[in-house]
């Protein structure tokens, strides 16, 4: 979770707004608080490099200090979401190395989930067509997903010899899908269609493929101008409740809530309810 911090207030520096940030490797978009990403490469359907790792890695860790930024939309262009690790310039080249190297590589993919994971931003995925291996990885870190008919996810490192735990996706997938169906999925590496994504819960909607993008920013909009300390809190339960007991848990969103009811957002919200409007809710 993070905090508004004002102009006046003497930690301001520390707190990069992301509004003009300019991407190397993925197309970057601000508007009203809703950042966009746009994996960009669709002649080859958004495969990931090294460099667009590393870069995505970097920008969701950097959105922790990014005040400005209340929302994250991230999607792919040409019809396609993410075809995973570019064949050419990512697999090809592991076959090369050793496993110092290979461990350095495995922990940034793992670095990009968990950078995702840790930003306070609620993050929605839309997800149109192929969608597979890290790029199924990228959607299932999303906070909510949209997808459409034809959107195909396949967690499928088994295709290449490699094992269904990969950045995550033994711990994630089940959890969001149930673990027969996780298993199922990674074991075999086959799809999941867009309806079983949506009956198991991966999707929290399908649409058309030309109404997607709006869809998923209209939601992103709408949780940008709500109350975005109080998003983040609920973001970091959502995540540190998986290893806590009930009682545990029921202590520490008795103590989230209580934070919670400290902040001005609070405050607007009870003085917008008894004026009967709308709460303008700040972060703070």
């Amino acid at each position: 979770m993070k905090h508004y911090i004002g102009a006046g207030n003497p930690m301001h520096a520390q707190f990069e707004p992301k509004s003009a940030y300019r991407a190397e490797h993925f197309s970057w978009a601000f508007e009203a608080g809703v950042g966009t990403i746009t994996l960009n490469r669709p002649e080859r359907k958004n495969p990931l490099t090294f460099d667009s790792y590393a870069e995505l890695r970097d920008l969701f860790r950097a959105l922790n200090y990014a005040t400005d930024v209340k929302a994250i939309v991230v999607t792919g262009a040409g019809g396609n979401f993410c075809s995973g690790g570019d064949v050419h310039e990512i697999i090809g080249p592991l076959t090369k190395m050793r496993m110092p190297e290979l461990l350095e590589f495995t922990r940034m993919t793992g670095d990009l989930v968990k950078a995702m994971r840790h930003c306070p931003q609620p993050i929605v995925g839309a997800i149109d067509g192929v969608c597979a291996g890290a790029g199924a990885m990228i959607a299932l870190a999303c906070d909510l997903r949209y997808g459409t008919p034809a959107t195909n996810t396949a967690f499928l490192f088994t295709r290449v010899g490699l094992a269904g735990a990969d950045m995550g996706a033994c711990a994630l997938l089940p959890r969001v899908i149930g673990q027969g169906r996780a298993s199922e999925l990674l074991f075999t590496g086959r799809a999941m269609t867009a309806q079983e994504g949506q009956a198991w819960g991966f999707f929290n909607a399908l649409h058309d493929s030309d109404a997607l993008l709006s869809a998923a920013a209209t939601m992103a909009r709408k949780l940008a101008e709500g109350p975005s300390f109080a998003h983040g809190m609920t973001k970091t339960m959502l995540s540190q409740e998986w290893a806590m007991t009930i009682d545990q848990a029921i202590e520490a969103e008795a103590q989230a809530q209580a934070i919670c009811m400290q902040t001005e957002d609070f405050k607007r919200a009870f003085e917008a309810f008894a004026a009967k409007r709308k709460p303008v809710f700040g972060g703070d």
